[in-house]
């Protein structure tokens, strides 16, 4: 057990150092999101980076929506005893204010993606409602997370060309998550087959919603009946604004899938308000961001959050995505850039990251390769 800089910090709550965590779980990880979009159907970027101290890796990736293009650059490396060391690669991430500012920034490299950006809160960071699951005796997710809506500034370039990144018309979502969930090369199924074979689904929506003056977030989590797993709806208010956060009752989606596909071609939020008041919000889509599609988050050409590369591995990768046939190798979790209408006629914009994995019995879906009519 190294000493490490994070020692030096009065923030120690276990008797190990700061290169040990609580549990030896495998799966514990660490990680940074964030996406960001010019308030069109331009383009979409999602980044992300990862640490997996049980596992001795940390993982970066960038991968961006562009034309009928996926650009993605990932990288990984050993881990070591330093976690204050945020950097893979190219990738860096910096935390400028603590729940505020953050800089991201992937040097220039041979596949043409690079950025220097600067996210800064226009909310403060919502702490979202704890994930945890215990499947067959296992936990298998016991997650924290918050997250946050902002303005980027900087410098981004793809696909050849060369943007200004600017506050006024450069939004975009991040958060912080950690805890255990599955990371690593795959492990044996053992008796967890049986859920498969049994009819396992799972129905994920993730919006954070950026109006003018505040976010609204919501998160539902379903199984393969509908039962609620999970749930959240609020209203925070910009900073500056002196308002309360706004519970907005139990939302519910309704998502029409694009035909021959479970990709969104548009979804429908509302609110049961606890004022009893209507509120609803059409969401359609701009832009999509396969994020199945190299990035780590699924295994893949093994390729996965926290699978060893040895001391240093970066890789790019471009995936066609012009058509629903050469993107379905990669679809599956989709974020999917939205225009956001409230019935008030107000007029956001954000992600809604959707999933509808195996079968899913409230749209019909009784196996796992069914598909939208």
């Amino acid at each position: 057990m190294p000493l490490t800089p994070m020692d030096e910090f009065l923030a120690h709550q276990t008797t190990d150092t700061f290169d040990h965590v609580f549990t030896s779980d495998r799966n514990f990880y660490d990680r940074y999101y964030f996406n960001m979009h010019p308030s069109s159907d331009e383009l979409f970027l999602i980044t992300g980076m990862g640490q997996y101290p049980n596992l001795g890796v940390t993982d970066a990736f960038v991968a961006i929506s562009h034309g009928d293009t996926q650009y993605v650059v990932r990288s990984s490396r050993e881990l070591g005893s330093d976690r204050l060391d945020s950097s893979v690669g190219p990738f860096r991430v910096e935390v400028l204010e603590g729940l505020q500012a953050l800089r991201v920034s992937c040097d220039e490299n041979e596949w043409g993606v690079a950025f220097d950006l600067v996210f800064r809160g226009s909310v403060p960071a919502l702490e979202e409602p704890k994930t945890f699951r215990r499947v067959r005796g296992r936990v298998t997710s016991d997650v924290s997370r918050y997250a946050q809506v902002g303005t980027w500034e900087g410098t981004l370039r793809v696909a050849g060309q060369s943007y200004e990144v600017t506050p006024d018309r450069w939004k975009g979502a991040r958060d912080r998550s950690w805890g255990v969930r599955p990371v690593g090369e795959p492990e044996a199924p053992g008796i967890r087959v049986k859920d498969v074979a049994e009819g396992f689904g799972f129905f994920h929506n993730w919006m954070p919603m950026q109006f003018d003056d505040y976010m609204i977030k919501v998160t539902i989590d379903e199984d393969q009946n509908g039962t609620r797993l999970l749930e959240e709806s609020a209203k925070i208010w910009n900073h500056g604004i002196d308002k309360e956060p706004e519970a907005l009752g139990r939302p519910e989606v309704a998502i029409t899938y694009l035909s021959g596909t479970r990709e969104m071609e548009k979804a429908e939020v509302t609110f049961a308000h606890p004022s009893g008041r209507s509120l609803r919000c059409t969401n359609t889509p701009l832009r999509t961001t396969y994020i199945f599609g190299g990035t780590g988050y699924r295994f893949e050409d093994g390729w996965g959050h926290g699978v060893y590369q040895g001391p240093l591995k970066t890789e790019g990768l471009r995936y066609d995505i012009a058509t629903p046939e050469a993107r379905q190798s990669i679809t599956g979790l989709q974020e999917t850039l939205c225009r956001f209408e409230l019935d008030s006629g107000e007029v956001g914009y954000g992600m809604h990251e959707n999933l509808c994995l195996g079968n899913y019995q409230p749209y019909g879906f009784t196996n796992p390769l069914m598909m939208a009519p």
